[in-house]
């Protein structure tokens, strides 16, 4: 008869370093109704039950609404004056409003269910824009985001309906750049609802991101040059833009 291999001693180190490693790749959820595990920036939030979920509700603060008007005085201005009216004019006025959840991000998964819905007598341009950001440095605006369009996913006109998941990479590459640049290549259709949660799923590995929607099991948007590159690394963070009452829930990490 043969002597088996798996001596006890190796079955034992075996065992340990698979225990090991399922514990590094474990999910954590994050209790968003928490504030301590929340650092706001541009944003106001507080915990709600929407449509059965619990989570939070997150807007704009009055102080970043301030400033916004400020801006906004000041592009009408230089845009009475000749300015550019074009489609990255706006871009002036923008605020980031990040909710971060989590300081140490580089390669791992991302999932959450979050809404978004234009504030009540915005303007026609608000989309309801809610996304998840990664690798983020609040301080220096800088980061990678996936974000949906939620009033565009049942648009009768079907260009709107083609950029309704979208990723960015502030602030060299914002949405006006890529899609001027690389027409189609960080957009997407998927079907959405304004004000109705949304499963979204982003998995990050070091030049690579998939966005899922909807818990499918395959991507609605795949981006496969990152702009923070192979090595970038910081912060988990709920995002929206200024236009938005957002909505999140039931967030999990893994890495």
């Amino acid at each position: 008869m043969k002597k088996s291999i798996w001596s006890p001693s190796l079955l034992i180190i075996l065992l340990a370093s698979f225990c090991s490693f399922s514990a590094l790749a474990e999910a954590r959820s994050i209790d968003l109704t928490k504030s301590k595990n929340l650092m706001l920036h541009n944003a106001v939030v507080k915990t709600e039950i929407f449509k059965g979920k619990s989570g939070i509700k997150a807007e704009i603060s009055k102080e970043a609404k301030k400033a916004k008007e400020h801006l906004a005085e000041a592009q009408r201005q230089r845009q009475a004056g000749g300015a550019n009216r074009g489609p990255g004019a706006s871009e002036a006025n923008r605020i980031d409003h990040l909710i971060v959840v989590d300081k140490d991000f580089h390669n791992g998964t991302i999932e959450l269910e979050m809404a978004g819905q234009p504030v009540p007598g915005s303007s026609g341009g608000a989309r309801g824009f809610v996304g998840i950001a990664f690798r983020a440095n609040p301080e220096e605006g800088n980061y990678d985001c996936f974000y949906l369009r939620p009033t565009n996913g049942r648009s009768a006109d079907q260009e709107r309906r083609n950029h309704s998941a979208q990723y960015i990479s502030h602030p060299e590459y914002p949405w006006f750049r890529l899609r001027k640049e690389t027409p189609s290549k960080y957009e997407a259709y998927v079907d959405l609802a304004p004000a109705e949660w949304t499963k979204v799923k982003v998995v990050v590995d070091g030049e690579k991101a998939r966005l899922y929607v909807h818990g499918s099991d395959h991507p609605t948007l795949v981006v496969n040059d990152l702009k923070s590159g192979a090595e970038g690394f910081g912060a988990v963070a709920l995002w929206f833009e200024g236009s938005t009452v957002a909505r999140y829930a039931n967030l999990k990490i893994t890495e």
